[in-house]
């Protein structure tokens, strides 16, 4: 069982009644709703819940975090970010979705601005798989489209991207880095573009599947544990000592 937190800010959908209409249940709940399996357990956390729904304990029993933010940037604490840092260090998997490029988690695990281009007019997103082998891209076909969203253009001041899975082409011409993966430590990250919260992206079911996919990548696997710090037994013997 894959256990997951997806956490969202949830302001919009308190102010906004286009998203509040598109989302009833939240960008938050959209998602969850959609990545929801039989080896997956979904719960979820806001901005507005004590400690941000991030607690040591629950972080502790995450497998899985994804994240969405937008205005509410600012408002994360540092403490919370700190600790999401830590676990992703120890290998707590981190998917993190559109406007989430400037979360306060994503720019300290990038070490970058993560600044971009953008445009809000709703024009047509072709996110093109460029990694067609990658486990992240299984079952979505060569392209996926969406009608109307937000575009996101380079440079994208992000590092350079481990694997870049897809790249979008917009409707007004730009392209941009849309799916790419890091990793820190002994976690991995997976960065998504698509979500502009006006738009009905998280109903559209190849992007369901792409975080679906994310997360199953990203889940912590088996593996050698690391060991760190002083070691005061050799292995074998050190003649000239």
């Amino acid at each position: 069982m894959i256990r997951v937190i997806v956490w969202n800010e949830y302001l919009h959908e308190k102010e906004n009644q286009v998203v509040a209409s598109l989302y009833p249940n939240g960008i938050h709940g959209a998602i969850g709703a959609g990545i929801a399996k039989e080896d997956v357990q979904v719960r979820y956390a806001t901005l507005d819940m004590p400690e941000h729904g991030l607690s040591d304990e629950v972080l502790s029993e995450t497998d899985v975090l994804i994240w969405w933010g937008h205005r509410g940037h600012n408002q994360v604490s540092d403490e919370i970010v700190e600790r999401v840092q830590k676990r992703v260090l120890q290998g707590m998997g981190l998917i993190v979705l559109h406007s989430g490029h400037f979360s306060k988690i994503f720019k300290k695990l990038m070490g970058t601005t993560c600044d971009l281009k953008w445009r809000a007019v709703g024009e047509k997103e072709r996110l093109w798989v460029v990694d067609p082998s990658h486990p992240i891209a299984e079952g979505v076909g060569q392209f996926i489209e969406l009608e109307h969203e937000e575009m996101y253009g380079e440079h994208f001041d992000i590092p350079a991207p481990d694997e870049l899975v897809f790249v979008s082409w917009f409707e007004g011409g730009e392209v941009f880095r849309s799916g790419c993966t890091f990793r820190r430590g002994q976690g991995k990250i997976f960065y998504f573009r698509p979500g502009h919260e006006t738009y009905p992206t998280y109903h559209n079911q190849d992007v369901l599947r792409v975080i679906s996919n994310a997360v199953h990548w990203a889940a912590p696997k088996l593996g050698a544990k690391p060991v760190y710090g002083h070691v005061k037994e050799p292995l074998e013997p050190i003649k000239s000592v």
